[in-house]
């Protein structure tokens, strides 16, 4: 794929980044759904680690100047997270080669996730360090894992047939061209 397909790629995720979470947030689905983690890991999956780590941090900048979601307390966190989210889907596709597009895309999405939500876990726990909060283990997997399952089982359900829909319709290049994609 050229460089100028994935920079629009990517300039498209970041503005799904705005729209998408304005959207789930007017029926009340954001918080459970993560709706700016779908373009972020989908840009990663499809332009690679690099754009998918700027796609991370362009994302919710913008969204937050524009829209004011997120707010500043936690753009400081979630800008890491979703840098790694958009880095390590991109890496870890690149690493995956089993001659199944589908468990590529696991293959690379649940490490991604789980990256993620650590990196984001950490910077939250540092921005704790200084306050009179103490942040815990308890408050990391509370609102890192339980809080967010509803929006990472739509994750790996919408991104695997996202993509799988993209290269059959052409629009992004096959993994595997020899063989049908399973």
């Amino acid at each position: 794929m050229s460089s100028v397909k994935k920079l629009c790629i990517c300039a498209l995720c970041i503005a799904l980044c705005c729209v998408l979470p304005t959207a789930f947030h007017s029926f009340g689905l954001g918080m459970a759904l993560s709706p700016m983690h779908l373009p972020v890991l989908l840009c990663g999956l499809i332009c690679g680690g690099g754009l998918g780590a700027v796609c991370g941090a362009a994302g919710p900048i913008l969204s937050s100047v524009i829209t004011g979601m997120p707010g500043s307390a936690q753009l400081l966190h979630m800008v890491p997270e979703l840098v790694a989210y958009g880095l390590f889907a991109g890496l870890l596709l690149k690493l995956w080669r089993t001659g199944s597009l589908y468990a590529d895309l696991y293959l690379a999405l649940v490490p991604a996730m789980l990256l993620g939500r650590v990196v984001g876990g950490a910077v939250q726990a540092l921005e704790y360090l200084g306050g009179t909060e103490h942040y815990s283990l308890a408050m990391w997997t509370g609102s890192y894992f339980v809080g967010t399952m509803p929006g990472a089982i739509l994750q790996l359900i919408v991104l695997p047939a996202l993509v799988m829909v993209l290269v059959k319709a052409g629009l992004v290049p096959t993994r595997y061209p020899q063989r049908a994609q399973a």
